[in-house]
């Protein structure tokens, strides 16, 4: 058996120098990745997530890849044993006496031998034999060198990382379906904060106009105000452009159409984004957690039992065939024991010149392999990178939350204030507007911000990889794949 390839230098420097804990403060603690969504107290998205899982398409035709890499995998385990057949035949010869066998028989004189022994015997015109005959067939190829066991262990690999790959696919829908969620429930708020806005903005013309005409003010602040009112305008149907094409997306992810969105979405969404940091674990766990990850290192392994193939190939191969069985012309005698027959044959090759295609196909697959290599290396950096950069975007989004938060009191509280002012006859309805126009633009950021929040929490679910549903979950072949690959 050939040893097996050792990882490329800078691949190895990669796994090497994975940092003990992530850059910035981190929550200590194990990363639990399964259904983290339902922290978000949203029965909506709740319904969202399980109808993408039992219906996307694209999670169907990850499943359908894994059933093939499977039913592979079994294939190649298939050749490790002997194959056997059962054969039934009937034979039927026929020849002119003028030609083959009657015709070497006149040419060596045996036709008038006959005639002498046997008075009065002449060959027929034709020669004529049907056999009857049941075997049982058997080929079996040794193997010395482990060529059939690496190549076994080459499919076994390549469906783990199949495998992986669902499980990649699973969390990228999911990930995609919960962004276009929150990015309609952000937009329908917008949407109506816009409207709102406009409503409000419109009774501002008005008093502004009328004090423009009572001469109380410029037409500076009325062009102001009017400005202000038709960018909100305009706004509203780009706004409503950019949701229809949130629910389109939506509505592919669930594999169906727009229109079926309403037995699904409510009208009025507000769900509130989850507060509570996520505890990232350390970064080694990634190797372990992420399937891109994994995926890549089960594709390096089949590589790697790919050149044992390959490097078998090389050496003699010896193969064994054989029959045993009853012949006979009578079909009443087939079953007779006495009418037995066997036939076996062993072939040893070895290989004297083909071109240089073995030793080719030897280079091939170690390159192959030195590609994988620094493709994984690249994975596990690339890995650690994004939840650091995930985990740093998480923080300042919850930063800006809390200033923004900040600011929707204070402007809460400006227009309690104006309010009271107005009833009381102190302040002016202007001054009431603008607070509340202030209170509208805030929650309108706000509700930006908390969109920004729920697709950082997101980009961080997603960095860290993880088991996202439960084992049970559409296509989660995981300890059937460990099974095949192991066997």
């Amino acid at each position: 058996m050939a040893p097996e390839p050792a990882v490329p230098e800078l691949a190895s420097r990669a796994l090497g120098d994975i940092p003990g804990q992530f850059a910035g403060e981190t929550v200590a603690g194990a990363y639990e990745p399964q259904e983290w969504w339902r922290a978000f107290g949203d029965p909506v998205l709740d319904e969202v997530v399980d109808t993408v899982l039992a219906s996307n398409l694209d999670i169907a035709r990850a499943v359908a890849r894994v059933e093939q890499a499977r039913e592979g995998a079994r294939l190649a385990r298939a050749a490790i044993f002997p194959v056997l057949g059962a054969r039934a035949s009937v034979e039927d010869f026929s020849s002119p006496i003028n030609a083959g066998l009657g015709a070497q028989l006149q040419d060596l004189g045996l036709a008038e031998l006959l005639s002498e022994v046997a008075e009065g015997f002449t060959l027929p015109d034709r020669l004529g034999l049907t056999t009857f005959a049941l075997s049982a067939d058997v080929a079996y190829e040794f193997d010395f060198w482990g060529r059939v066991r690496s190549e076994r262990l080459a499919a076994g690999a390549g469906y783990l990382a199949t495998e992986s790959d669902l499980r990649a696919v699973r969390i990228g829908i999911l990930a995609e379906t919960i962004a276009a969620y929150y990015e309609i429930v952000d937009l329908r708020q917008r949407i109506t904060l816009s409207r709102e806005t406009v409503e409000v903005l419109q009774a501002r013309e008005e008093v502004t106009a009328l004090r423009y005409d009572r001469g109380l003010a410029d037409s500076l602040d009325l062009y102001r105000v009017r400005q202000q009112l038709r960018e909100t305008q305009e706004g509203l149907p780009q706004l409503e452009h950019v949701l229809a094409a949130a629910e389109a997306r939506l509505a592919t992810l669930l594999g169906g159409y727009r229109e079926g969105l309403d037995a699904i979405l409510p009208a009025a969404l507000s769900p509130a984004p989850a507060a509570e940091p996520v505890p990232a674990g350390i970064p080694a766990d990634l190797l372990l957690q992420r399937p891109d990850v994994q995926a890549a290192g089960h594709r390096l392994d089949a590589a790697g039992y790919a050149i044992q193939a390959r490097r078998a190939e090389l050496l003699p191969s010896l193969s064994l065939s054989g029959s045993i069985g009853l012949m006979t012309s009578q079909v009443g005698s087939l079953f007779n024991v006495q009418q037995w027959f066997t036939n076996l044959a062993a072939n040893l090759l070895e290989p004297v010149f083909d071109g240089g295609r073995r030793q080719t196909q030897v280079a091939l697959a170690e390159a192959r392999f030195n590609e994988l290599a620094a493709a994984y290396g690249v994975t596990v950096v690339a890995a650690v990178n994004e939840v650091e950069a995930a985990l740093a975007r998480l923080d300042s989004e919850g930063q800006r939350h809390v200033l923004l938060l900040s600011r929707q009191e204070e402007a809460q509280a400006t227009l309690d204030l104006r309010s009271e002012r107005y009833a009381s006859g102190v302040g002016g309805y202007p001054d009431f507007l603008d607070a509340l126009l202030a209170l509208l633009n805030v929650e309108s950021a706000l509700a930006g911000v908390q969109r920004d929040m729920v697709l950082a929490r997101l980009a961080v679910h997603r960095a860290l990889g993880g088991a996202w549903v439960a084992p049970d979950a559409p296509g989660a072949h995981a300890a059937d794949a460990e099974g095949l690959a192991e066997q």
